[in-house]
């Protein structure tokens, strides 16, 4: 769906994040505005304890003043580092594990690494949707919906049209 992952009511919404958790621009920017510098101060002690998020392993924080209770951190690839399809499954499935670990029902996710960070958004597409797909044929989860919230139109004309040439629509 269009819309802004901000206002979801889902019990986590994905932020699309760097590994230092510093939320400076674009989604998670719009996260710490509308949710409170708690999210920010959380992802500070959190990378203080943890240190930097790898792409596997998502950090997560609450949702502060959202809808949401939690946010996960997801650490996307920047496109021309290497090996970034296998970097974006991982943020994905980590997402996913994420939410299963604090026994999410829903949760949001956005076109992960698809903006400042530069990764092509119908490859995105297809390997998000791979990425979920497979999730969930192969683990018990407790996550009954995962609802992608994409921002701007032609983000959503790339997955739509990933959709409909990978499922013969």
């Amino acid at each position: 769906m269009q819309g802004d992952i901000t206002a979801e009511t889902s019990d986590a919404i994905v932020n699309a994040a760097n590994g230092h958790l510093v939320h400076a621009g674009g989604l998670a920017a719009a996260i710490v505005r509308r949710g409170g510098r708690i999210i920010q101060h959380e992802s500070e002690e959190w990378i203080r304890v943890h240190g930097t998020v790898p792409h596997a392993h998502p950090a997560w924080t609450s949702g502060g003043q959202l809808p949401a209770k939690y946010v996960i951190h997801a650490v996307g690839p920047v496109w021309g580092d290497g090996d970034e399809d296998h970097k974006l499954t991982a943020a994905v499935n980590g997402s996913l594990e994420v939410a299963d670990q604090l026994n999410c029902s829903s949760v949001s996710l956005p076109a992960i690494s698809t903006g400042i960070f530069g990764f092509p958004k119908e490859r995105a597409a297809r390997i998000i949707f791979d990425s979920i797909k497979k999730y969930f044929s192969q683990n018990e989860t407790g996550i009954k919906f995962v609802r992608l919230v994409l921002f701007d139109e032609s983000t959503i004309d790339a997955f739509l049209k990933t959709w409909r040439v990978d499922n013969g629509s």
